[in-house]
């Protein structure tokens, strides 16, 4: 689970992050300790702990004294579109130069992704029927 190359207090933080999108860890609820975190992911609590500062400095989570962590209210909002932000960024601004480059219209590029989009849900649906 954890990757090389990549800081791990990152790693933690995203990893939190994630169990508030998909929705394991609800606003409100309580977060995981740095002492859960560092066992869970066998590595030092003080690198646990600067993952989940990070987070705090963020306001994704917060301290109740002498409970623990939660999760704060509109974390999940804050989080989504944090990544949508970095999904643009990181994939469209690509996507639509290169669609600029070819002579390609907003119109003509939405119509390959959703053309892409139905010819991958017909195979995922293909495969579900197979099995």
């Amino acid at each position: 689970m954890i990757e090389e190359g990549r800081a791990l207090f990152l790693q933690i933080a995203e990893s939190v992050e994630d169990s508030i999108i998909d929705g394991s860890l609800p606003e409100e609820g309580q977060a995981p300790s740095t002492n859960e975190l560092a066992a869970f992911f066998r590595i030092n609590p003080a690198t646990a702990a600067k993952g989940v500062a990070m987070l705090v400095d963020k306001g994704v989570l917060y301290k109740r004294r002498g409970i623990g962590m939660f999760v704060a209210p509109g974390a999940r909002d804050l989080l989504l579109a944090e990544r949508r932000t970095a999904f643009a960024d990181r994939y469209l601004s690509p996507l639509l130069a290169e669609g600029h480059k070819l002579g390609l219209s907003p119109d003509e590029l939405a119509r390959l992704i959703l053309d892409r989009a139905r010819a991958r849900s017909a195979a995922s649906a293909q495969e579900g029927t197979a099995r």
